[in-house]
């Protein structure tokens, strides 16, 4: 067949061949085009996607509109490839140019020019005409971010910063307040959102200041029900017996006040609180017309008085209270002192309650009825918070019951008497100011709190990071006690909580075995001589450590090591709660401080972003080792972070 078709002159084949080959050059005119058409397509969404990337990033950077739009054109035609920028169009949506409020869209309108399909088309006698096609990229911002500043205001922040001459508390207060500038401008560019960029304050140091105005509320122990609420308290010394105008009567775990000698308070539940309210103090006095008058002793031969004195005139005594919380609460026993749990009257354990630093022994004023007789005989025992007299009236007391019997509160502290030296007194570890709930940076009078709030921060105490870090979820956290985050379960919100410390947590130890027990000093976890419960075998600050934590050893060593166990717990609890935590350490040293910076980092999360720097296959931490004079650019590389957060792609 084959050598017929050779030998074949006839014109058949050929006309065959010429027939076919139309066809034939049309359909691979067809195939290479089309497959030109896919590659420009994909080429222009890649260039679009690029492009979407980068001017989100812009944008929430703080370009105007028609800055992010010429970014956004160029950085599409830069991007196409193969791509004739002249056959596009490019039209950009800014986020707050359109009902979704946090979406950029870029749409290109692109036109494909055949190479083969116009000289196909002659064959067959049509044209080919060229092909548009419409492609988009939406890239959402995330509408909100709400961000805690858990910022240490411990006494070693009065220091000097490394490199720098300024104080470390001072260059926290302008890297801090950047941080909220820079946020504050993107969170302005949103402005269809609301409440895009949040930042609240925790100040901490041996404590957190939750604000004296939350005394009634719900989540603080009201009625004397927590189980840490009378831990440093002896309520059997108020009997009938002793009193039977003013005892204390214990009913179904609550004491109440009972006899008329309460006035007004009778029957009321016997808490911290009230306590502020009853310890009274002479604090002004007025002499009683007429009382004054002068006795003459002896008398000459005249019958005229040669000597005599004046008598003691009588006062009207005017009162007040000593003093008033200040706001800082005591940290809850385990497991709620590391977690975000809803306080709850139904579960004691998890309510606050108001720190009250029991007056230590060694009495302060001794004459209580100012008849210039003292009262009770002076003992010292070297404890440093002296505040009030002690009882009276019990036979050579302990150091025990010196400073757990009650009935001293109820002394009046007489007019002129000695008073306590400065930050002593039930308030004595409450040294921070109160914390700023969430604030509306986008708002320039919400904004303005925040800042000077910064301002105002002063360093005083110790440093306890796991309960400044508590009170920063806490704040970010729909929950109570703040609410004023969005839901937990809200998708498109980022809650994160920085932590800023300058050293190790510290709790001060003190070594009165044979006196008080007191083991520390008071602060957050109260004393760590105590046990809890009652029944118990281990102090609050021990539960839930390891056995790398000393049960029974009351060193300030033993203390660090057992915060930074409850620091670690508190951060993995943090991260499975979705919250982002970023760490900073400030001015610790990589040798000295070893131990304190790995805590740091161990309890930072991984940024979404950043690869790291030593094993790209892993991301990095979210941990900064700060210097006083590298903190500034630390600070704006957060910015960076949190700018990234609203970006989802």
């Amino acid at each position: 067949m084959l050598g017929k078709f050779w030998r074949d002159r006839r014109g058949n084949y050929t006309l065959m061949t010429v027939i076919t080959i139309v066809p034939l050059m049309g359909g691979l005119a067809l195939s290479i085009d089309y497959s030109q058409l896919l590659r420009q397509k994909q080429d222009a969404l890649n260039a679009l996607d690029a492009a979407g990337i980068a001017t989100a990033q812009q944008i929430v950077s703080g370009a105007s509109d028609s800055d992010a739009k010429a970014y956004a054109k160029s950085f599409f035609e830069a991007n196409l490839a193969h791509v004739d920028p002249a056959d596009t169009v490019l039209t950009v949506t800014l986020p707050n140019n359109n009902a979704g409020g946090g979406t950029l869209k870029l749409c290109s309108a692109l036109t494909y020019r055949p190479y083969f399909l116009p000289a196909a088309g002659m064959l067959i006698g049509g044209t080919a005409k060229d092909t548009t096609y419409t492609a988009c990229s939406d890239i959402r911002l995330k509408n909100t971010l709400e961000v805690a500043l858990v910022l240490d205001n411990s006494g070693s922040m009065d220091y000097l910063g490394s490199g720098t001459g300024q104080k470390r508390i001072d260059l926290l207060k302008a890297a801090a307040k950047q941080l909220v500038g820079t946020l504050a401008l993107q969170a302005q560019q949103m402005k269809q959102i609301s409440k895009p960029v949040q930042f609240s304050l925790v100040p901490f140091a041996a404590s957190v200041n939750v604000g004296p105005t939350h005394d009634e509320d719900r989540w603080m122990d009201q009625d004397g029900i927590s189980p840490i609420q009378h831990e440093n308290f002896d309520w059997t010394t108020m009997t009938p017996a002793n009193d039977p105008d003013k005892y204390a009567e214990k009913l179904s775990g609550v004491w109440y006040k009972r006899g008329t000698g309460w006035g007004d308070t009778q029957d009321q539940p016997l808490t911290r609180f009230s306590l502020y309210a009853d310890i009274t103090v002479e604090s002004g006095r007025e002499e009683v017309p007429n009382t004054k008058q002068y006795i003459c002793d002896t008398y000459n031969k005249k019958g005229n008085c040669s000597s005599g004195h004046w008598t003691t005139p009588e006062y009207i005594y005017t009162t007040s209270r000593y003093a008033s919380w200040q706001g800082c609460v005591e940290a809850r026993p385990y497991p709620y002192n590391n977690d975000d749990t809803t306080p709850d009257t139904a579960s004691p354990a998890t309510l606050f309650v108001p720190m009250f630093a029991p007056d230590e022994a060694g009495t302060l004023w001794r004459d209580f009825n100012r008849d210039g007789v003292d009262d009770v005989t002076a003992l010292s025992y070297n404890y440093g918070n002296n505040w009030w007299a002690d009882w009276p009236y019990v036979a050579d007391p302990t150091a025990a019951q010196r400073q757990s019997d009650m009935r001293k509160y109820f002394l009046v502290k007489p007019y002129g008497s000695k008073s306590a030296a400065a930050g002593d007194g039930p308030n004595s570890s409450c040294t921070t100011n109160p914390i700023t709930p969430l604030k509306d940076v986008s708002q320039l009078g919400e904004k303005q709190e925040i800042e000077n709030a910064i301002d105002a921060m002063a360093p005083n105490g110790n440093t306890n990071v796991p309960e400044g870090l508590a009170w920063g979820w806490r704040t970010v956290s729909s929950n109570e006690p703040f609410t004023e985050g969005r839901p937990n379960s809200e998708r498109g919100n980022d809650k994160v909580v920085i932590v800023l410390t300058d050293g190790a947590n510290t709790y001060s130890a003190v070594s009165d075995s044979n006196y008080a027990n007191n083991r520390s000093t008071y602060a957050a976890y109260g004393y760590t001589g105590l046990i809890y419960p009652a029944s118990g075998s281990v102090t609050r600050l021990f539960m839930n450590t390891s056995d790398d934590v000393g049960k029974t050893t009351y060193t300030s060593g033993n203390y660090t090591a057992a915060l930074d166990e409850q620091m670690q717990t508190l951060c993995a609890n943090a991260k499975n709660s979705n919250i982002l935590v970023m760490t900073v350490a400030l001015d610790l040293s990589a040798t000295d401080d070893k131990k304190a910076l790995d805590a740091l980092k161990a309890c930072s999360s991984d940024s979404r972003f950043r690869k790291d720097a030593t094993d790209p296959t892993k991301p990095a931490k979210l941990f900064w080792n700060a210097t006083g004079a590298t903190l500034s650019d630390n600070f704006k590389e957060i910015a960076n972070e949190l700018s990234n957060l609203r970006i989802v792609g």
